[in-house]
C-alpha cells in the first residue's frame, strides 16, 4: 500500500469507530481487526502504519471528531508527511481544500473536566492521553524478580510494587516461557498496587466481588501463597469464564467462582453474609483511568452514563458491605479518576453505613484524599485508580 492509501484506510476505519461510539458499538481494536480481515492485501507494515494513524488520531481528540477525514486532517496539521498523503492519488484521500479545517486537538470532553477529583492537576489529566506501558507481575511464590528479569533479558523493576516488571512496548510476553510456565502475568502496576492495598493475609476468607478474569484475585492469592479461601464473583459470564484458564496456567486450582445474577446478587452470596475477612470491590466504572489503553472510551461517555455507573457502584458497595464480618475490611477500587466514582462514592457510602470507617491501606503509595488514595499516570506511571480501605466495626 502507498502512504496515501494507508491514510485513506485510516480515515475509513476512523469513520467506523466514530459511528460505533454513538451507540454501544464495537471497540476500536475490534473494528481494526475486522477491517484488516476485510483488507487481506494489507501487509504487516501497512497494518502497523494504519493502526498508528488511527490511534494517533484518537489520542489527539478528546471528543468525537466530526469525521475520520477531519480527524486525519487535524493530525496532518502536526505531521507534514501526513499532509502530503492527501494527494488525490488512486486509493488515497482527496487533496485538502482551501479553508478545509481539521478537527482541533483536545484531551477530553470539556463537560467532563470539572468532574475529576480536585486533588488532581492539569498534568495528571493530560497524562491520560499518553501511551500505556507494558507491565507484568511475577508470581513471587514461584520465582524472584531478579531471576525473572534475567530470563526475560529485558525490562526493569517496577517503581512501586516489589512484584512488578516494566517491559518494552511490544515485548511478546505471551510467547515467553515464563508466561507459558505460569511464572508471570500481564497486569498494570497500578492494578497490582490495588491488590496489595487490600491487605490479604493467610487464613482469611477473601471475596473478590467484581473479579472479571481474576487478575487481582490471583495477585492476592500469590501474596499469601494460597493460604486463604478465595471466592471470585462476577455478573459477566464471559469474563468469569476467562478466569479458569488463567488460573490453570499459574497452577491455581483452589479459587471458588460464583456467577451473580444482576440485581439479585444476595441470593448467591447469602452464605457469606457477615463472614468475609476481606471483600475487594473493583467495581465497573467509567474507565477514565484506562484512557491510555482505550482512548476512544472518552468518546463514549455521557453524563447519563456516568450517573448509571455511579448508581451501580453504590448498589455493589451496599451488598458487598453486608458480606464483611465485624472487624473485617472492604477495599473499594475504581480505574477512574472522577470524583463521583471515587471519593464522592465513598463519602456517600460512609454516610449510609455508620458501622464502617476509613482505615489506611496496606501500601503507602498514592495521592491522599479524605477517604482514600489516587494513582495517577503522571505521578506514578500507572493507570489511574482511586481506592479506599474501610473497616467494619466490631
Amino acid at each position: 500500500m502507498t502512504p496515501a492509501a494507508r491514510v485513506q484506510t485510516a480515515i475509513e476505519i476512523l469513520d467506523e469507530i466514530i459511528e460505533a461510539t454513538k451507540g454501544d458499538g464495537a471497540a476500536a481494536d475490534v473494528i481494526l481487526k475486522r477491517a484488516f480481515k476485510q483488507r487481506r492485501y494489507a501487509g504487516s507494515k501497512d497494518r502497523r502504519a494504519i493502526r498508528e494513524h488511527v490511534y494517533d488520531a484518537i489520542r489527539r481528540h478528546g471528543a468525537p471528531p466530526q469525521s475520520g477525514r477531519a480527524a486525519m486532517i487535524g493530525l496532518a496539521g502536526d505531521e507534514r508527511r501526513l499532509r502530503e498523503a492527501f494527494d488525490g492519488s488512486d486509493y488515497g484521500p482527496q487533496p485538502i481544500m482551501d479553508g478545509e479545517a481539521g478537527e482541533p486537538a483536545s484531551n477530553l470532553p470539556e463537560w467532563l473536566r470539572d468532574r475529576f477529583d480536585p486533588a488532581l492537576n492539569h498534568g495528571d489529566i493530560l497524562a491520560l492521553s499518553d501511551r500505556a506501558p507494558l507491565d507484568i507481575r511475577i508470581n513471587r511464590s514461584k520465582i524472584g524478580r531478579d531471576e525473572a528479569l534475567q530470563r526475560l533479558g529485558s525490562g526493569e523493576p517496577g517503581r512501586l510494587s516489589d512484584r512488578a516488571i516494566r517491559l518494552p512496548s511490544g515485548f511478546p510476553v505471551e510467547q515467553h516461557d515464563l508466561f507459558q510456565e505460569g511464572l508471570i502475568d500481564i497486569q498494570d502496576e497500578g492494578s497490582q498496587l490495588v491488590a496489595d492495598a487490600a491487605g490479604a493475609e493467610r487464613g482469611m476468607t477473601v471475596v473478590d466481588l467484581c473479579a472479571g478474569a481474576g487478575g487481582k484475585t490471583l495477585a492476592m492469592h500469590d501474596r499469601v501463597e494460597g493460604r486463604a479461601r478465595f471466592i471470585a464473583c462476577d455478573t459477566d459470564r464471559q469474563r468469569l469464564r476467562a478466569f479458569a484458564p488463567r488460573a490453570e496456567r499459574t497452577g491455581i486450582e483452589d479459587v471458588e467462582t460464583r456467577l451473580l445474577n444482576p440485581g439479585r446478587e444476595r441470593e448467591v452470596l447469602g452464605d457469606l453474609r457477615d463472614t468475609a475477612d476481606l471483600v475487594l470491590i473493583d467495581t465497573p466504572c467509567s474507565g477514565t483511568g484506562t484512557w491510555r489503553r482505550n482512548p476512544e472510551a472518552r468518546w463514549r461517555l455521557t453524563p447519563e452514563r456516568i450517573g448509571r455507573i455511579a448508581a451501580l457502584q453504590a448498589h455493589i458497595l451496599d451488598y458487598g458491605a453486608d458480606l464483611v464480618r465485624p472487624g473485617g475490611h472492604l477495599l473499594y477500587a475504581v480505574c477512574s479518576l472522577l470524583h463521583e466514582e471515587g471519593e464522592g462514592q465513598i463519602s456517600a457510602f460512609l454516610a449510609r453505613r455508620s458501622d464502617f470507617r476509613k482505615v489506611e491501606p496496606a501500601i503507602d503509595h498514592g495521592i491522599v484524599t479524605a477517604n482514600g488514595r489516587l494513582l495517577s499516570p503522571a505521578r506514578h506511571g500507572t493507570d489511574g485508580f482511586f481506592f479506599a480501605r474501610l473497616q467494619r466495626a466490631c
